[in-house]
């Protein structure tokens, strides 16, 4: 009798890790507020691995300009259980607007794939555009050169993405325009629409309804591509050479997690970024999936970071 126990018990053990296995669940950490973009996609791909990887939760740690979801992944066990979500403001932007971060974005994380990216686009007010005879990115800066101070652009903050885009936008033409921030992206585009503000630098997926109800009118998508969903607006680099600005978004481990688990949730993911559901559904939020490996979206992070060093010391701006 007791001889059988314990061979019911040895066949079980397996079946119990198995069964243990199967059920660990990877929890990702969204380091802003439910129902944003960033939200919405992250979503999106955790119902597309939930076949490989089995359970998998979104986790909502907002605040700090991402800095506090990211602080919680960082010192997370290096499991491959606890994902987050680095992004142009957790690991470009940052380090170099704050004067501590509490994580070091180059050494914290293991990087698994890049998720995507979304076009900023340079819009005007349809009726200012049209009051200064100003079709197109070319338009706007002749203006500006012609009109130093007269124009201005506004953003979601000090050291946001759009204000450090419009930085490096009039970096590279050589125009003066004002800059007027605004306590986060709504209440800019509301100014913009308004007329308060005569351009702003803002989010395709943002952007794209008052575009097309003729509201704002789109003079230069910021990426080096035209942008899919809009292949009739130019590129600021048709104008510009070389310019090349975008918001992206994509998911780190927790430095130290093994190289064989970075490496099976890269395929995990990279897989959905691949199908035809995912790719359709970041579609209708202006994004495109960018899968990568782990080392490009390593080497791609640390180009990122050096730009917005220059572009964030030029500025003057800073948070504390």
């Amino acid at each position: 009798m007791q001889r059988r126990s314990l061979l019911l018990a040895a066949a079980a053990a397996p079946l119990g890790a198995a069964a243990l296995a199967q059920t660990a669940t990877t929890r990702i950490v969204v380091p802003f507020a439910a129902g944003g973009p960033i939200d919405v996609t992250v979503r999106v791909l955790a119902e597309q691995v939930r076949a490989s990887l089995g359970p998998v939760v979104v986790e909502n740690r907002p605040g700090g300009g991402g800095n506090i979801g990211m602080e919680a992944v960082a010192r997370a066990a290096p499991d491959g259980l606890t994902l987050g979500v680095a992004t142009t403001a957790s690991h470009a932007i940052n380090p170099w607007l704050f004067a501590k971060l509490p994580y070091d974005p180059a050494r914290d994380f293991a990087p698994i794939t890049q998720m995507l990216r979304v076009p900023n686009v340079v819009v005007m007010n349809a009726e200012t555009a049209q009051r200064l005879k100003i079709a197109t990115l070319a338009d706007l800066i002749a203006y500006a050169k012609a009109h130093p101070g007269k124009l201005n652009y506004g953003s979601g903050g000090n050291g946001s993405a759009g204000h450090l885009a419009g930085e490096m936008l009039k970096q590279r033409a050589g125009i003066f325009v004002v800059h007027i921030p605004y306590s986060g992206g709504a209440p800019a585009q509301l100014a913009l629409l308004s007329g308060q503000v005569d351009f702003n630098v803002d989010n395709l997926a943002t952007a794209a309804a008052n575009i097309r109800a003729g509201k704002l009118k789109a003079l230069a998508v910021t990426t080096a591509q035209r942008a899919a969903v809009m292949p009739e607006v130019p590129t600021v680099a048709e104008t510009l050479p070389g310019f090349e600005v975008d918001t992206w978004w994509g998911l780190v481990a927790p430095a130290g997690t093994p190289r064989e688990k970075v490496h099976q949730l890269n395929a995990a993911f990279v897989a959905a970024l691949n199908s035809a559901e995912v790719k359709t559904r970041f579609a209708a939020l202006m994004a495109e999936p960018a899968p990568s490996t782990p080392e490009q979206f390593a080497a791609f992070i640390a180009r990122e970071r050096e730009k917005y060093e220059r572009v964030v010391k030029a500025s003057g701006a800073k948070v504390d």
